[in-house]
């Protein structure tokens, strides 16, 4: 009685490239935090997590009563709030790198047609973030601590808590920063084909409704923070829009464009 022939391994062959991917991931996650690692070191030579923490606080600080200090509650605050400050911004000043390493280990799996898409939104949407962060800590932060201690009654003395104060500061951080995002949004959900251009005009009217609802919700209960988030938020959206139409335009793929330009039968 013969025997079957053994069936040709379906996965043969798989195992060393899937290692090499691995090998590959690993050694740019490697570089990512070894960027993060010497910013952070750097960053605590100079100027120094305390001279961070302060740079931070500057806003708060400005508004409290003459002689009204931020306190810290548990006695390890002192120590790890400063800490955390400095990872946080050895990673925002080595975000560059990180997404580099991140758009290095995807794009050889990239058509020509994708990397003209995928490289300007990593690029952009870091920079709208970024400027998110920035649009909050000088503008937003000062009307909001304003309003807040010239409401307080005046046998009130302000003493933040220093974790607070950075709970606080990352909850808007991310607000501001995830909100500026909303041109990338629009971008890719018209580039996917998920929604049409038109459709996102029309959607136009209800995107504002939900742009204050947003913001009334992540904001405090002031209405400068609240029109200072919901604003650029309406403006970003009609940016996207308008970014959209470009991005679909010169981000069509090589069979697409031969498709667009061969007359119908």
């Amino acid at each position: 009685m013969s025997q079957t022939p053994p069936s040709e391994d379906e996965l043969a062959g798989t195992e060393q490239p899937f290692v090499q991917h691995l090998m590959e991931l690993r050694d740019r996650l490697v570089k990512a935090i070894i960027a993060v690692a010497v910013v952070a070191g750097v960053l605590f030579f100079y100027p120094g997590p305390g001279a961070l923490y302060d740079l931070l606080a500057a806003p708060l600080v400005a508004h409290l009563p003459k002689g009204a200090t931020l306190i810290a509650t548990s006695v390890i605050s002192p120590f790890m709030v400063p800490l955390k400050i400095l990872l946080m911004s050895a990673f925002m000043i080595a975000l560059p790198v990180v997404l580099w390493q991140a758009w290095g280990f995807v794009a050889p799996g990239l058509y020509m047609h994708e990397k003209k898409l995928v490289l300007p939104l990593v690029v952009s949407s870091t920079l709208l973030f970024l400027f998110g962060v920035g649009f909050c800590y000088f503008f937003v932060f000062g009307k909001v601590f304003a309003f807040i201690q010239g409401f307080a009654p005046t046998s009130i003395t302000a003493a933040p808590d220093i974790e607070a104060y950075l709970s606080f500061v990352l909850t808007m951080f991310i607000a501001f920063g995830l909100a500026f995002e909303v041109p990338i949004v629009v971008i890719v959900l018209a580039r996917l084909g998920i929604v049409s251009v038109a459709q996102l005009k029309n959607f136009r009217g209800y995107f504002i409704v939900l742009a204050f609802i947003i913001a009334a919700i992540v904001t405090p209960p002031d209405v400068v923070s609240q029109l200072a988030l919901a604003i650029p938020m309406v403006l970003l959206y009609e940016l996207g829009i308008w970014a959209a139409q470009i991005f679909i335009r010169h981000t069509k793929a090589p069979e697409d464009e031969e498709s667009a330009a061969s007359p119908a039968p």
